[in-house]
């Protein structure tokens, strides 16, 4: 499935203020409330959280280089 980048624009907008869980290329995995992106996949997260390991590591407000991500989980539609 190919999805054009107004559909990612699209599903990113309408994920705003909710949580997202995201892999990173280092391993990590974080989970936060998505606040804002850019073209590039950069992302600002508030209540973020490493969730790497079964640990949780509470790391407030972060900005993630979107070059530094893998894999982004969106929430479920709520219908």
């Amino acid at each position: 499935m190919i999805i054009m980048a107004d559909e990612i624009t699209t599903l990113m907008n309408n994920s705003k203020d909710k949580v997202v869980l995201l892999r990173l290329r280092n391993t990590k995995t974080v989970q936060g409330t998505l606040i804002d992106f850019d073209i590039h996949m950069n992302l600002t997260l508030d209540n973020a959280e490493d969730i790497s390991e079964g640990k949780t590591e509470k790391l407030g407000k972060i900005l993630l280089r979107g070059d530094n991500i893998l894999a982004v989980s969106l929430p479920e539609d709520e219908s």
